[in-house]
This record gives structure tokens, sequence and C-alpha cells, in this order.
């Protein structure tokens, strides 16, 4: 990301301390570096530790400040209680949780299996909402402000044909935004959602466009109404604007970025609805040897 585009001022976020799920790679990264170069402190957490070490490691010598890896798996609430009693009792408490970390992969829901499923749901729908509650309710018996930021897709609103699990879990996180946002904001607890479009990760174009002519397609933004894909200082100028102070009334909202394309297409996969037996059969082959890859390097 090239810092300089970032629309706020320096130091904007020096009070806030926020965790960032899934802030080793891809957008959860890309939102860490924008908080900590505005002067939050930030702590990410991910399955693999050494991936989150490496990236605070990286951030700090780029910008200074503080940055906290954490190994955790969000799939098992005890872990998440334990890596946030830790925060709490060495750092100090969170102000600000990003719900970003996520799992998908395309594939015709017929062919999908139950662990298929759960594996998804398992992270964006029950480890959205163990990391939420946890957090949430450590608010509110403190009396404390808190201010929390779901990553969905615009598939909340229209579906996603070949990203079943995916879709259903995002729009749980959806309803829970919304839910939390008038159940807890009288706690002084802020809700809100961003639905980005494309903005191509090596994770994202490896599961859902695994094939060579897609993922040239997805990270050119051929398709987009705009004709590319999103930077990423558009991405994390939106979550600080969310998550920093200043704009404290908005509560409840999911906002999509993405040029567009949900109002001009849809913005899912209903294309895939072309392929046959030898197009799923290689974008499998091809999203199980990344996977293979991923899991070589989780510590848990």
């Amino acid at each position: 990301m090239d810092t300089s585009k970032l629309m706020f001022r320096d130091g904007l976020m020096k009070d806030e301390r926020i965790l960032v799920t899934g802030g080793g790679t891809g957008l959860g990264k890309e939102m860490a570096e924008g908080f900590l170069k505005l002067g939050a402190e930030v702590h990410i957490c991910g399955r693999r530790g050494g991936v989150c070490e490496e990236t605070a490691a990286e951030l700090m010598e780029k910008h200074g400040g503080k940055v906290v890896p954490h190994a955790c798996d969000i799939r098992v609430a005890e872990a998440i209680t334990d890596m946030n009693d830790g925060i709490w009792a060495k750092h100090g408490p969170l102000t600000g949780l990003v719900n970003n970390a996520a799992g998908n992969f395309i594939s015709r829901t017929e062919d999908l299996s139950i662990r298929g499923f759960d594996a998804i749901a398992n992270i964006v729908f029950r480890g959205t909402f163990y990391m939420t509650h946890d957090i949430g309710t450590r608010w509110i018996k403190a009396g404390s402000r808190g201010n929390v930021i779901s990553i969905l897709t615009t598939w909340v609103w229209n579906g996603g044909p070949f990203v079943v699990p995916s879709a259903m879990s995002k729009a749980a996180v959806n309803t829970m935004t919304q839910s939390l946002a008038v159940e807890w904001g009288r706690y002084g607890l802020r809700f809100n959602a961003i639905a980005p479009g494309p903005f191509p990760t090596e994770g994202m174009s490896k599961r859902l466009a695994p094939d060579a002519d897609g993922a040239k397609r997805m990270d050119s933004g051929a398709a987009n109404p705009m004709g590319r894909v999103g930077e990423m200082h558009e991405l994390v100028n939106l979550a600080v604007l969310l998550m920093g102070p200043g704009a404290e009334y908005i509560n409840g909202q999911t906002i999509a970025i993405d040029g567009a394309m949900y109002n001009a297409s849809g913005g899912n996969f209903s294309q895939l609805t072309a392929w046959g037996d030898k197009e799923w059969q290689a974008a499998k082959d091809a999203i199980t040897a990344t996977n293979d890859a991923d899991k070589a390097k989780r510590t848990v």
C-alpha cells in the first residue's frame, strides 16, 4: 500500500488499540499497516503464527510503533478468551476489532462435503461471533467504548453462487452487525461492515480464480464498470473512517467499496454456470495445492 495516499492526518489513531483478525496477510495486513501509520497500537492474529510475527516485524521496521502478533485459531472460543486475557493483562483493553479472518473457495455446491462447509462456516460465522462476543462483553462489563468492523462481501445482498458457505456465513455476520448496532449501541459500542469488491490478494486469486485466465481477469478488473480493481489505500481509508474518531454516528451500516460492480453485474460468480466437469476438477486440484501449502505454515 502507498501510505502517502492515506487521507487522514498523522496521529489520528494514537489512542486506539486495535485487533485485526487474519492480520498477517491480505486485506488484514493492509488495514493493520494503515492503523499503525496513523498512530494506533495494532494487534494481529492468525493460525500461522510465524506469518504474523514476520508481518509485525515488517510493519514496525517500516513505520515504527507497535504491532503485536498472536497465534490464535478463532474457531476455538477458548483460544480467543486466552488471547484476549493476555492482551488485556499485558497491553491494556482493546478499543477496536476488525473481523477480517475468513476462508473461501469456489465449488459447485453439490460437490461440497460437510467438512468443506464447516471449514468456512467455523471461521467466518462462528469465529467472528466468538471474537465479537468475547471482546464486546469485556467492553460492556468495563463500561468502555468499543468499535467493530467486519469485512463482508456484496453477496450478503444477492447471494453467492459457487461460494455458498461463505455467502451464508457473511450474510449472518451482516445480520449480527445490524443487530448488535441496535442492542449494544446503548453501551457506546458501534458495529459496521465493509463489503469490498475486487482487491486482489494472493489468497483470493488462488482460491476464487485458480485457473490462470480467471486470475488474470480478476486481477485486471476488466469486468468492473471503472475498468480496474480497487487500490489498497482506498479500502484502508474507509476502514479508518469507520474505526477512527470523527464519524461516531455511523452505526449498523454495511458499505460497499467495489467500483459499482455489484450494481452492474451482481458482483458474484454466476458466470461459472458455464463450467463443466473438467474446469471444476482443475479448480479443485489448484485449490487443494494452495490449501496444503497454507496448512504447512500453521502453528495453531
